[in-house]
C-alpha cells in the first residue's frame, strides 16, 4: 500500500498553507512592484520595481541558508538559557537538507498549540514572505535617492539581524512572547519596523531632489490601482495563514481582516470630504493600507466588532499623523517618500496596542479536547490588562531594535558603498542607473539594436483611393 503522505500530514492544511504564502507573495512581486512603479514619477519608476525585485530575491536566498533558524529555531543562549538575552535569537542554521524541507514542521520554543500538519518547507516559505515584504514596505520611505548598489548589502544585513531578533522575539517564542506579548500577522514585526526603520533610512540618506518633491506626482494611477488591489486580497493570505490551520480562526482572522479595510478605505474618503479635501485614489488607497496594516496583529484575535473599531481608530489615528502631526519636527525634516512611517508604523503600533484592547477571549484560536484548555487572547474590555502592558512594551523593543539597528547598518554599508545616489544619477534618474526607461521615449527602428536611440521614422504612408487609405 503506497500514500503520499506521511500520518501528519494533512492536505487540506498543507494546501493552504502554500495558498497563503503564495497570496502574500503576491503581494510584493508583483503587487508592490507595480504600485511603487506606478505611485513614482516617471524616471524612477524602473529603479522602484528593480529595487523591489531585488530585495525579494536577497531575502529569500539568505532566508534558506541562515535567517529562518536565525527567527524560528533552536535559541542561542547569549549569557545563559533565562533572562533576556538566553532568549532573542536563534541560532543561524541552512533549511535545504532533506530533513529541513520534508520532516514536520516546528518552531522549537512554541510549545502550546497542536503540531503543524505540513512540511518544514511549508513553513519555511510562509515565513519567507513576511520576511521579503518587510524591507519592500521600508523601501517606500526611500525611493528616489537610495544607492541601487547600497540597497542590496543593506536589505541582506538588515533582514539577517534586525528581522531575526524582532521575529524571534515575538513569533519564535523568545522574551516577549514568554511574556505573553502577541503579534496575529506583522503588525509589529513587519510593519511597525519598516515604519521606524524607514524612516531612519531616510533621515540617514537625506532627501530627494527639491523638484522631486515638488512635483510629486504618480505617472501612472492604473498601476497604482493594481498593486492596491493585489494588496487588498493578498492580505488575505497575510491574516488567514498565521493560525497554520484551514479552521474556523483563519475564516475569521480573513473576515476581519476585509471588514476593518473597507471601514478604514470609506473612513479615509469621509475624512477628506470633512476636511474640505477632494478624495482622492491615492489618498484613498492610504486608508485602505491602513486597514489592513491595524488589522494585522489583531485579525484573528478580535472579534467583528473589535476588528471594525481598530479599522476606523487605525484610520483616523494615522490621518491626523499624516496630515497635521507631519508638519511638526522631527517628521517635517524627514522625506519619507511614501509616508512609511505613518502607513505602516503609526498603523501597525496603533493596531498592536488595540489588540490588548479589544482581544476576545471567545475567539477561539486552538481548540482545547478533554481536559486540554482553548488557546486564546484576551484583551482590557474582556478584564485582563497585562496584555496591553505587554503590547505596550514590545512596541518599544521593536521601535528600539528597528532604529537602533537600522542606523548601524547603514553606518557600516555607507563606509564601503554611497547610501545616496551621485547628484548626476538623481537629476536622470533611471537612464542612469539602470539604462531605460518605463516608458521609452525613442522607439527604434528596423535594423537598430534597442536601446541605441535611434530615432523612429514611420513608413510611407500606402497609395490613397478616393482619401481612405489602402493595404
Amino acid at each position: 500500500m503506497w500514500s503520499a503522505y506521511p500520518q501528519w500530514l494533512n492536505p487540506g492544511d498543507n494546501a493552504w498553507q502554500l495558498t497563503a504564502a503564495t497570496l502574500v507573495g503576491l503581494m510584493s512581486v508583483p503587487g508592490l512592484v507595480v504600485l511603487y512603479g506606478g505611485v513614482m514619477q516617471k524616471r524612477w519608476s524602473v529603479n522602484s520595481m528593480m529595487m523591489a525585485f531585488v530585495a525579494f530575491a536577497v531575502v529569500l536566498i539568505i532566508w534558506v541558508l541562515y535567517a529562518y533558524n536565525m527567527a524560528f529555531g533552536h535559541p542561542i543562549h547569549f549569557f545563559g538559557s533565562r533572562g533576556f538575552f538566553g532568549n532573542i535569537l536563534g541560532k543561524p542554521a541552512d533549511v535545504l537538507g532533506h530533513v529541513g524541507e520534508q520532516g514536520q514542521a516546528s518552531i522549537p520554543l512554541v510549545t502550546t498549540g497542536p503540531p503543524f500538519h505540513f512540511p518544514q518547507a511549508t513553513l519555511t516559505y510562509f515565513q519567507f514572505v513576511f520576511a521579503g515584504i518587510t524591507p519592500i514596505l521600508m523601501l517606500g520611505s526611500v525611493l528616489g535617492r537610495f544607492n541601487f548598489k547600497a540597497w542590496i548589502p543593506f536589505v541582506l544585513l538588515w533582514s539577517s539581524i534586525v528581522y531575526t531578533i524582532n521575529a524571534f522575539m515575538i513569533w519564535g517564542g523568545g522574551w516577549w512572547a514568554q511574556h505573553g506579548a502577541v503579534d496575529y500577522s506583522g503588525g509589529y514585526v513587519i510593519h511597525l519596523a519598516a515604519g521606524v526603520s524607514g524612516f531612519v533610512a531616510a533621515a540617514v540618506v537625506g532627501p530627494r531632489l527639491q523638484r522631486d518633491r515638488e512635483v510629486d506626482a504618480p505617472n501612472n494611477l492604473l498601476m497604482v490601482a493594481v498593486g492596491a488591489g493585489l494588496l487588498w486580497l493578498g492580505w488575505n493570505g497575510f491574516n488567514g495563514g498565521d493560525p497554520y490551520f484551514a479552521g474556523a480562526d483563519a475564516a475569521a482572522a480573513v473576515l476581519n481582516t476585509n471588514l476593518a479595510c473597507a471601514l478604514a478605505f470609506l473612513g479615509w474618503v469621509a475624512l477628506d470630504y470633512l476636511t474640505g479635501r477632494k478624495p482622492s485614489l491615492i489618498g484613498s488607497v492610504n486608508g485602505m493600507i491602513v486597514g489592513l496594516v491595524a488589522i494585522t496583529p489583531a485579525a484573528g484575535y478580535v472579534n467583528g466588532w473589535g476588528a471594525g473599531a481598530i479599522g476606523l481608530i487605525g484610520c483616523g489615528v494615522v490621518y491626523f499623523a499624516l496630515n497635521y502631526l507631519s508638519r511638526l519636527a522631527p517628521f517635517r525634516k524627514v522625506d519619507d517618500t511614501l509616508g512609511v512611517v505613518y502607513t505602516h508604523g503609526f498603523a501597525g503600533l496603533t493596531g498592536g496596542l488595540l489588540t490588548g484592547v479589544f482581544a476576545d477571549p471567545r475567539m477561539i484560536v486552538y481548540l482545547g479536547l478533554g481536559r486540554t484548555p482553548n488557546i486564546s487572547v484576551a484583551g482590557l474590555i474582556h478584564g485582563n490588562g497585562t496584555l496591553l502592558k505587554w503590547q505596550l512594551i514590545a512596541a518599544v523593543s521593536v521601535i528600539v531594535v528597528s532604529s537602533v539597528g537600522t542606523f548601524v547598518i547603514l553606518r557600516v554599508v555607507g563606509l564601503f558603498v554611497p547610501l545616496r545616489m551621485p547628484d548626476r544619477d538623481l537629476e536622470e534618474g533611471d537612464l542612469a542607473v539602470h539604462g531605460h526607461e518605463v516608458y521609452p521615449s525613442d522607439v527604434p527602428s528596423l535594423g537598430f539594436p534597442s536601446g541605441t536611440g535611434a530615432a523612429w521614422t514611420p513608413p510611407p504612408a500606402a497609395p490613397t483611393r478616393g482619401g481612405a487609405t489602402t493595404g
